[in-house]
């Protein structure tokens, strides 16, 4: 392709020193354009590593470059919805990291600023890029018929720092980072929920249509947090997910779909291993198992590509939209909301934040 898309990385810190940078810089309709972080040490060492074209430290200084096409918001949950407004308004396309936002009220702001500049958003939901999740799509999509249920599970183990250790690159930090007004990491149930819950929230909604209603319990034990919750789709179907943090065992992230004409069991790696999800597909219009074999599994490339690819050829947008970003953060508060009450809560009803 003659023409890339010239990105802007906002934040030089761990998601985008394992993910977004080297996603740039190998994906074959992108260029990494510019590096931006106000940490002055992190950011030298980043941009003498990778080498873009330009580097600064203040965000407004990387917006007002023309040349820039789009941004990717690589920061803290906290400044999500801000950052993606500037850079909507200055004329860039976004792609922002999960979750949109951390409230029903800044993620519509963004919704309308969206529609206002006509511009492209996409959230970081990189699991969309998943070829054996994308299979699973395609068969309920086209061949399975009618949803009757969906479980899906996220459950991060307690040894996920040891596997992230050995296959991450090494990780730079600074002492100048821009952090939120408080400790966002102390209340560890809305941190969790956030952070986890934003991906299992997007992955059910993807496979099984949208979520009207949901009625949630949580238990804390031992350091570890666990929330079982019953979603309803709009189809009438029912789903299970499971998200806990903190398993004693393997990573264990998966699903299940059963069909009208078939069923869908799948496999989800912890995702720095860049495995494609393990996928067991059954039709009964043939009466065969199939495993699609997806070896491509680097999300974060491919879920740039499909930015890039939305936006030089006027492709439709694979990744989730500001519409998906802001349906997942009902669905968290609507989790939210109903542990609290004991309640279903109905996601056209929530408010607030998580």
């Amino acid at each position: 392709m003659d023409t890339k898309l010239r990105i802007g990385i906002l934040g030089c810190g761990p998601i985008s020193q394992a993910a977004h940078i080297e996603a740039c810089r190998k994906g074959r309709n992108v260029e990494l354009y510019a590096l931006c972080d106000a940490a002055e040490d992190l950011l030298s060492e980043m941009t003498l590593v990778h080498k873009p074209k330009f580097s600064y430290q203040r965000y407004e200084d990387m917006l007002a470059n023309e040349d820039i096409d789009a941004v990717i918001v690589a920061t803290n949950d906290y400044f999500h919805v801000p950052a993606a407004i500037q850079a909507l308004r200055a004329g860039k396309h976004v792609l922002v990291e999960k979750p949109l936002g951390t409230s029903l009220e800044e993620c519509l702001e963004l919704e309308q600023a969206v529609i206002e500049t006509g511009l492209i958003l996409q959230v970081g939901n990189m699991k969309r890029f998943d070829g054996g999740i994308m299979a699973a799509r395609e068969f309920i999509q086209t061949e399975m018929g009618e949803l009757l249920a969906l479980k899906a599970w996220y459950c991060d183990n307690v040894g996920r720092y040891t596997v992230t250790d050995n296959v991450m690159p090494i990780i730079v930090l600074s002492a100048s980072t821009i952090r939120p007004p408080f400790d966002h990491k102390a209340d560890k149930q809305r941190y969790y929920l956030l952070a986890h819950g934003s991906h299992l929230v997007d992955t059910a909604r993807f496979l099984g249509g949208e979520i009207v209603s949901i009625q949630a319990h949580h238990t804390e034990r031992f350091g570890a947090h666990n929330w079982l919750a019953t979603v309803e789709f709009a189809s009438g179907s029912f789903g299970q997910l499971d998200l806990t943090i903190g398993v004693r065992m393997d990573w264990h992230e998966g699903f299940q779909v059963y069909g009208e004409y078939g069923s869908v069991v799948g496999k989800t790696y912890n995702p720095w291993l860049f495995k494609s999800s393990d996928v067991e597909i059954y039709s009964v219009r043939d009466e065969q198992f199939r495993r699609p074999l997806a070896i491509d599994g680097h999300f974060y490339r491919r879920q740039v590509e499909g930015f890039a690819d939305a936006i030089l050829e006027n492709k439709p947008v694979h990744g989730a939209t500001v519409e998906d970003g802001v349906a997942a953060v009902r669905a968290l508060i609507a989790i939210s909301q109903s542990v609290k009450t004991g309640e279903p809560v109905r996601l056209k009803d929530v408010q607030g934040e998580v």
